[in-house]
């Protein structure tokens, strides 16, 4: 019985490769208070790792008249420009992973339920090719927390899922993660990831390499016969 050697490594976006959480917390605040609604800082992280869709109705819910794509639209727009003018906030020693990821051929992808536009931005604002794939929230039928990101990301990539790692910092992030068959490592930023189930959770990425993502996968991975690998 062997462990697969890791193939790839996928990747969520906000909060975990990056720290929009903040951008999108700033957005939602003064678009509920401009119809009179009230928005607090537990609404706001209650919208961690949701999909968009949910998010815009729980939106709807505090007050906004306006319907889920219009919703989407304003809050995505509203990111992009802080992005724009601030530039990549990634989070620590999440930059410097992907790019050691890349230098040793580990493929990788982008696993985000933001808006493809919005992913493609960040991914554009990178200064090297980072992804091989990117799968948004508008590329798939049921967004997280059902493993269809995750499975789709590693068909795309012509990857078995046991051959991956997926990096999440939500507990819907990580749950779509574990469904999938992944071996699923938290990067906790504004919410508690105890209990959800992840194979592993790290405090932070900084002073992490290829390396010890391929040791996560190799301890975790699901072993196989000599005649599975052929």
């Amino acid at each position: 019985m062997t462990s697969p050697a890791l193939a790839a490594v996928l990747w969520d976006m906000d909060g975990t490769l990056v720290d929009t959480e903040p951008f999108w917390m700033a957005a939602e605040t003064p678009l509920v208070e401009r119809f009179g609604g009230t928005w607090s800082h537990a609404q706001a992280l209650g919208m961690v790792g949701l999909a968009l869709e949910d998010s815009a109705r729980l939106l709807q819910n505090a007050g906004v008249p306006w319907g889920v794509d219009e919703i989407i639209a304003h809050l995505t727009d509203e990111v992009l420009r802080r992005l724009a003018l601030e530039g990549v906030p990634f989070r620590p020693g999440a930059r410097e992973l992907l790019a050691d990821l890349r230098e040793t051929g580990v493929k990788t992808a982008l696993v985000t339920m933001s808006m493809r536009r919005m992913a493609l931005s960040v991914a554009d604002l990178i200064d090297f090719p980072a992804f091989d794939v990117v799968v948004a929230g508008d590329d798939v039928p049921r967004p997280k927390p059902y493993p269809d990101p995750y499975l789709q990301a590693a068909d795309a990539l012509g990857v078995a899922i046991a051959d991956t790692v997926a990096i999440e910092d939500s507990p819907t992030g990580l749950r779509s993660a574990i469904a999938s068959g992944a071996v699923s490592l938290g990067i906790p930023l504004m919410v508690s990831l105890d209990g959800v189930g992840a194979h592993a959770l790290w405090p932070t990425l900084e002073g992490r390499g290829a390396a010890d993502l391929a040791a996560l996968h190799s301890a975790h991975a699901p072993a196989t016969t000599p005649q599975e690998t052929r």
